[in-house]
């Protein structure tokens, strides 16, 4: 279906249709109108190329951190360059005044604290229980006071049983153990009543 143009030195094609009886002496002709449509596909092509290249160099300059290029304006007036000059001057002075960090070299050392030497009548705790044991105010509470419940009783007993011999000398032995046991019950002396007594008592 195709034949060479003369004018073009290319094969034309005729989208479906016959061509021309010119064809047969096989001289034949673009017709303008396949002209105009070759040009406008070439100059779309063009554009198209220009602006994939402009893509890529604005995507390059994106990924290299600059900006991409920009077409300087034509002329530039006194007022514009009077301004950056202006600006740049203003820059100049604002880093000057700015105070540059230290470095590590310049500034003082600290003490470090976890490796401080604790001083005399300080008391150092290092976990929860020794924390705990340093913060409390009362004392230590026995922990087995019936242990001492028998000695405890037998000094109580020596201490307290003459004065009641005395009071109720009409008392037999047993009563007045009786009520010996009734106020030893009471009695801050018992371990007992001083574990329930710490315990109950307020700060």
């Amino acid at each position: 279906m195709g034949a060479r143009c003369l004018s073009q030195g290319c094969f034309c094609v005729l989208l479906g249709t016959i061509l021309m009886p010119q064809e047969v002496l096989g001289v034949t002709r673009c017709s303008p109108f396949f002209q105009e449509e070759r040009e406008k596909r070439r100059l779309e092509q063009l554009e198209r190329k220009k602006e994939l290249q402009r893509l890529l160099e604005e995507e390059d300059s994106k990924l290299k951190g600059k900006s991409p290029k920009q077409v300087a304006p034509g002329k530039v007036t006194r007022a514009q360059i009077e301004e950056s000059i202006r600006k740049d001057q203003q820059q100049k002075e604002n880093t000057d005044t700015v105070e540059k960090e230290k470095t590590h070299l310049e500034v003082p050392l600290e003490e470090n604290i976890n490796r401080r030497v604790p001083e005399e009548g300080t008391v150092e705790a290092r976990t929860i229980e020794d924390a705990i044991a340093v913060l409390s105010v009362a004392n230590e509470l026995d922990r087995h006071p019936e242990r001492r419940m028998k000695a405890a009783f037998t000094a109580f007993e020596e201490l307290n049983l003459p004065r009641l011999k005395q009071e109720n000398p009409n008392m037999r032995l047993s009563q007045l153990k009786q009520l010996l046991k009734k106020e030893w019950m009471k009695s801050p002396d018992n371990p007992m009543n001083q574990r329930h007594k710490a315990y109950n008592s307020q700060k």
